[in-house]
């Protein structure tokens, strides 16, 4: 059964590059299972395009961070009946861990004042992931953690950092390079964590949601 990874798509070839090194990561731990790359917007192969190619049964992983449009709305239309589609990665606390390792990378010390910086939505249920996400990170840290949005909702990420006391470190709630991330680095933070990428905990984590849902349609 082949694994379908679908990402949100960015004009930024280093964001492709990512996914596709995900992707390889995850070939390596399911070896014999068809790993294929789509992208839900803004460039090709789309999902649509990536399912009719195959000949046989697919699992569907959004690789998305958060249970907004794209998830909801998008992947299961382009999906279409009868195709599995596994929950998204976030909140997951995996990816928190793996978020938390790129921002000890950069130089966070426990002293910052410590900021999550996600791409945001209109979708209040994305939104509540993003809280989820930062109340893990808060645990792990044991640093109090604000949040901010490089688009769509509110408060930006740029005014989070603005008002913020003392140093500011950044962690990136996003997967790969692209538009987001480019936000990111123009609001002057000090520190500023590279995306998740490919991490062997974002690799771990698809991996497993692939083998739940193929144990999940065993026992249907």
């Amino acid at each position: 059964m082949t694994l379908v990874l679908v990402a949100h798509g960015t004009r930024d070839p280093a964001g492709a590059v990512v996914i596709h090194e995900v992707a390889r990561q995850v070939r390596t731990r399911l070896p014999g299972v068809p790993v294929r790359v789509a992208y839900a917007d803004v460039r090709p192969p789309s999902l649509r395009s990536v399912l009719r190619s195959l000949s046989g049964p697919a699992v569907v992983v959004p690789a998305f961070l958060a249970s907004g449009y794209h998830v909801r709305v998008d992947v299961p239309a382009q999906a279409g009946p009868g195709v599995t589609i596994t929950p998204p990665l976030g909140p997951a606390p995996a990816l928190v861990a793996a978020a938390h390792d790129r921002l000890i990378a950069a130089g966070w010390t426990p002293r910052d004042t410590l900021v999550l910086a996600a791409a945001g939505s209109s979708d209040p249920r994305a939104l509540a992931d993003v809280h989820r996400a930062a109340v893990l990170l808060a645990a792990r840290t044991g640093t109090p953690v604000r949040i901010g949005y490089a688009a769509t909702a509110h408060p930006h990420i740029t005014d989070v950092v603005s008002s913020a006391p003392g140093r500011v470190a950044v962690c990136s709630w996003l997967l790969a390079p692209g538009r987001f991330h480019s936000v990111l680095t123009t609001t002057g933070a000090p520190v500023i964590s590279a995306p998740i990428g490919p991490h062997p905990k974002l690799a771990d984590l698809i991996t497993r949601r692939y083998l739940e849902s193929r144990c999940y349609s065993n026992a249907a």
